[in-house]
């Protein structure tokens, strides 16, 4: 059906909007068990390819455009925090990790750490990256967005032997980011090794279409699982007032974007992929699709997770003292 409506993301928004419309119908379905950590993994090394050594001289020459984005991005993640505490029934703990987009299950845990409540998170980040990927891709294709991107990955053929050391030494950069709890590993796990290898000239094999078309369609199942019905009937108000958060990041993010668009020479579709509030799997997959800036959207988005992975928790531990300072 999506693939009629001509969303650039027919294999990630169909399997989503499946999924969730099931679960919210009352089927108890479950996305096939690593879902996620594999659909991350084939997403994350077809991005990797693109790090070629220019393109990566080229992506690291733009480094005040990428931290711009990221920082602003992370400022709208505290701006959606701070509508959905103060219009919904919501703690501002919960209301700051259901915010932040640094990952659904890595802000759930991290919540549940301070006392937040991990449903709504879960329940807040699943809508958010669900309301992007489909307001933007819909929207670009609408407008009939589609760029000529002159970058493009690793000129080389597919091969079979070489593609699957190129996704298990990927997937043992998954495996090592997780065993050191970093956010998003099988993301930026095999995204950081694919970058290492391409970014030093070795090119094992490109990666076929059917396999990133996979990893949408697991990505897809597994956003999708997460809408639970019962607790749309319980929290009605809460999701709408995410949903309002979601509506005004994505408008603050294309007003930023036109205004570092101007400055630069960067198109300003790449920029509103760079700036928007959505995973990096999300986004990175749709700049691949329409050929928008992939590794400058790549690199925007790493950025941000860079950035809110290592100041979310120190934040959150001096605003706290700071409001319980005050009212003693």
């Amino acid at each position: 059906m999506c693939a009629i409506l001509r969303t650039p993301l027919p294999w990630m928004i169909g399997p989503l909007f499946a999924m969730a419309v099931l679960k919210l119908a009352g089927f108890e379905l479950r996305a096939p068990r690593g879902a996620r950590e594999g659909g991350q993994l084939l997403i994350a090394t077809a991005l990797g390819l693109y790090f070629t050594p220019p393109v990566m001289r080229e992506v690291l020459s733009r480094w005040e455009l990428l931290l711009a984005a990221a920082v602003f991005s992370t400022l709208l993640a505290y701006l959606g925090a701070w509508i959905i505490a103060r219009y919904s029934d919501t703690d501002r703990t919960t209301a700051l990790f259901a915010s932040v987009p640094g990952g659904a299950t890595e802000m759930a845990v991290l919540g549940e750490r301070f006392g937040a409540r991990v449903d709504r998170i879960a329940v807040a980040q699943s809508l958010r990256i669900l309301m992007v990927v489909v307001i933007i891709p819909f929207a670009f294709a609408a407008l009939g967005v589609k760029g000529t991107d002159l970058y493009a990955p690793v000129d080389v053929p597919v091969s079979a032997g070489w593609l699957a050391i190129l996704l298990a030494t990927c997937a043992c950069g998954g495996w090592l980011f997780g065993l050191l709890r970093v956010p998003n590993a099988w993301m930026l796990g095999p995204l950081c090794a694919c970058i290492v290898l391409t970014a030093s000239g070795i090119a094992w094999s490109a990666m076929p279409t059917l396999l990133t078309n996979f990893g949408q369609l697991l990505m897809g199942c597994a956003l999708g699982s997460r809408f639970e019905r019962e607790f749309m009937r319980r929290a009605p108000r809460f999701v709408a007032i995410v949903a309002a958060s979601v509506l005004v990041a994505i408008v603050g993010a294309t007003l930023f974007a036109m205004m570092l668009a101007r400055i630069s020479l960067v198109p300003l579709p790449s920029l509103v992929l760079a700036t928007a509030p959505g995973g990096i799997a999300e986004m990175c997959i749709t700049a691949k699709v329409l050929q928008l800036g992939v590794p400058l959207v790549t690199a925007a988005h790493v950025t941000r997770v860079v950035i809110l992975v290592t100041t979310t928790a120190p934040v959150f531990r001096v605003v706290r003292r700071a409001l319980r300072a005050s009212r003693s």
